[in-house]
């Protein structure tokens, strides 16, 4: 059985990153399935909607680029899966990535490799 995930991105500079993980949960021996993914457009009730996404996965992935710090989005959905106490990991979609800011001190960042991506689904952290 799969791990069904929330996938956390920047809409404004990392759907890309989305796209390319939506690619790998394809393979056949994902140990996870997508089950949604980042509300793109803020509406009045687009935290709700959120925090109702977040309840359904298992674990949210939040896929870091090099904007990290405008991602307001990001950040918001970083506070609802802690309110909802749904694990969750950071990786790194570039070298060069940063750490969202609504990120604890203490959350790694991890490269995005297939090996660490299952184990960090697994639960290695």
């Amino acid at each position: 059985m799969t791990t069904p995930v929330f996938v956390s991105f920047d809409y404004d500079h990392d759907a890309r990153l989305k796209d390319l993980l939506v690619g790998q949960a394809k393979h056949s021996d994902t140990p996870f399935t997508i089950a949604d993914w980042s509300v793109k457009s803020a509406s009045a009730g687009w935290k709700e909607d959120a925090r109702a996404r977040i309840r359904r996965a298992d674990q949210v992935i939040v896929l870091c680029g090099r904007n990290m710090g405008s991602a307001s989005g990001v950040n918001i959905e970083i506070e609802l899966a802690r309110s909802e106490r749904t694990p969750y990991f950071l990786l790194a979609g570039y070298d060069d990535s940063t750490k969202p800011s609504g990120a604890s001190a203490s959350d790694k960042l991890y490269k995005w490799t297939w090996d660490n991506l299952k184990a960090l689904i697994s639960g290695s952290r």
